[in-house]
Formats: structure tokens, sequence, C-alpha cells
């Protein structure tokens, strides 16, 4: 399983209320919803946002609620990654849950650029900047939360099995 798209690039503590804001969280329906992801950080995101691109920040990416829309929103605009220093844990679980990949990476973090081309492994957890022509080394996805986010998502992923 692989990802290769543009980077947008973040800096430290994006929280959920910056990648949803709160005040959308009215609104039910997952793809009118995600049409306000990141807008307060990045009015042109879901504008130049394309099926595959990677999201890439620094430290504390996802802090603040527990609420599962963040990774929903960034998931639902076509995010195939997302990589950073460090993740707030209930956002690693929810990404997971939802079947977003994410990884944890300081050196790629801190490496890579806004507009590069990025590319990953998931099954080794090797993160190359196409554009610069650098790799890291992430830690890769054990088989069962691969098998999570192919089938997209925990619930996904259990009905599978019971198939």
């Amino acid at each position: 399983m692989n990802a290769k798209g543009k980077v947008f690039k973040y800096g430290d503590n994006v929280d959920t209320d910056v990648i949803i804001p709160a005040r959308y969280l009215n609104i039910a329906d997952p793809k009118e919803l995600s049409t306000h992801a990141m807008e307060d950080i990045d009015a042109d995101f879901v504008k130049n946002m394309h099926p595959g691109d990677i999201v890439v920040a620094t430290r504390n990416f996802g802090c603040g609620s527990s609420r599962e829309h963040a990774p929903l929103v960034l998931r639902e605009n076509g995010v195939s990654c997302v990589i950073a220093s460090s993740f707030a844990r209930i956002f690693y679980r929810n990404a997971i849950n939802i079947g977003l990949p994410i990884l944890e990476c300081e050196a790629a973090a801190n490496g890579i650029d806004a507009g590069d081309e990025v590319e990953v492994d998931f099954d080794t957890g090797v993160i190359t900047d196409v554009t610069k022509g650098e790799s890291w080394q992430a830690a890769a996805f054990p088989p069962f939360i691969q098998n999570i986010i192919k089938a997209g998502g925990l619930l996904k992923s259990l009905k599978e099995r019971e198939a």
C-alpha cells in the first residue's frame, strides 16, 4: 500500500478546531462538512487539494477535542496520509479508526517542504521526498492496522472479518 502526492505543510499544534472549525459541526453530511477543512489556517486548502495529496506537520498534530470529524474531513478531501513529528493520541486513534493513514517521523516532518512531491510506502514505513531525493524511515504499520486502513476503517474491517 502506497501514497504519493503534493505536500500541504503546517507547523506545531494544529488542533482539531483548525482542522474543522466547531462552528460547522452541525453539518451532518461529511462531503459538505469537508468543504470547510483547514479554512482557518489555509483558506485555499480545499480548493488546492487533490486526491492523494499529503499533509505534513510538526509537533502535536490534531490536539484539542476528541472529535472524529477532524480526520474524517481530511480523508473526505482526498488526503492520502498525514505525516507529523507527533500526533495527539486521540487524533491518532480516530485517524486509524476511520482508515486515514498517519505516520510519525520527526526527520521527515522537518525535512519536507510545502509543495514537495512525497511518496510513502506503508508496508515498509519509508517516506521519500521525490522533489529533494531524500528518504526517511518511519515505523511501518503492523498488519492489523494495515488491514483496518485497507478496509476503510475499523468498523468496515470488522464487518469484513465477519463475512
